[in-house]
């Protein structure tokens, strides 16, 4: 039986924010609010999945991402929110460059 790859979203997320959880409850990881970045992480690697590379995917997946790994490194201590923005606005502006340097096909929406 063939599954639509966006069936498969709503069980990676919990799984994911299941596993976040859990390392924090035990301790092997910071305290972190992990359900934002796991829920943010997830969105772009499925985005990524489910869409494949296009334009509108190649930029807001990996954006995603990147958010994620931030927001973690901002609530673990070595990076404050003062750095973060910015971060996240060169990231972003790296991911459009990407996106429109390199020929990629465009969204299915896309006409």
């Amino acid at each position: 039986m063939q599954q639509n790859k966006s069936e498969l979203v709503a069980p990676v997320l919990l799984v994911a924010v299941g596993v976040g959880w859990l390392l924090s409850s035990l301790e092997i990881v910071p305290e972190v609010v992990w359900f934002w970045p796991l829920g943010l992480a997830a969105a772009g690697i499925l985005m990524l999945i489910v869409q494949g590379i296009n334009r509108v995917s190649i930029v807001l997946g990996p954006f995603l991402v990147w958010a994620a790994l931030l927001s973690v490194a901002r609530q673990a201590g070595p990076l404050n929110w003062e750095t973060e923005m910015p971060l996240l606005l060169i990231g972003l502006g790296i991911l459009l460059l990407v996106a429109k340097i390199f020929t990629l096909p465009p969204d299915s929406g896309e006409q």
